[in-house]
């Protein structure tokens, strides 16, 4: 399934559908997929059945854009400093402030991707993890890339998931008030991951 073909970017969605997604994302986040009815969505977002159903066709259509829109904002925005021509220390920092813009914004997104993956069809859920892995796959480069260059030490696969998962699973506790803060955490979290990675 090519993912990327088939879900709209976020400036491609109507004003209505957005509106509709995030408070889709809300419920499901509070409330879990499976408690949520597709009508207490058009509620919810002031749509009736016959209107709601222009903007989407399925509940789970519904979910499978919920968790892909942000990770193609996420991976566009990545793929782009890939190519920026930085060092390795300046791509690894904009990484950082990326991802850190993007959860925050997208936060009850993320947490409906992490519990309710399992609700899609078989080839709908390898879509949505063929994201993640092309996601992880341009940190892995440019840590790759910094080795090469022999400004990072080299990083064994447990190594790299490990740095990973201090970003992917910080929408689940992590704070913040204000564009400076998410501005700032995404500095600390670089600082962490090239202390961690330099080579001394």
């Amino acid at each position: 399934m090519d993912v990327n073909a088939i879900t709209p970017k976020q400036g491609e969605l109507s004003e209505s559908k957005r509106m509709i997604m995030e408070v889709a994302a809300k419920l499901f986040a509070d409330k879990g997929y499976g408690s949520v009815g597709i009508s207490e969505v058009g509620d919810a977002a002031g749509f009736g059945k016959g209107a709601l159903y222009y903007h989407i066709k399925s509940k789970e259509d519904l979910l499978f854009e919920i968790m892909t829109v942000y990770m193609i904002d996420l991976i566009e925005a990545a793929r782009a400093i890939e190519s920026s021509g930085k060092s390795v220390q300046e791509r690894i920092i904009a990484l950082s402030h990326s991802f850190m813009e993007i959860m925050f914004a997208s936060r009850p997104e993320m947490t409906v991707c992490f519990r309710e993956v399992h609700a899609l069809k078989e080839e709908r859920r390898k879509g949505v993890l063929s994201l993640h892995t092309e996601y992880q796959d341009i940190w892995m480069r440019v840590f790759q890339d910094g080795e090469r260059k022999a400004i990072l030490r080299p990083l064994t696969k447990i190594e790299i998931k490990a740095i990973l998962g201090m970003y992917f699973y910080s929408f689940l506790w992590i704070k913040a008030d204000g564009a400076a803060a998410i501005r700032s955490i995404g500095d600390s979290f670089a600082d962490l991951t090239l202390r961690s990675t330099v080579l001394a």
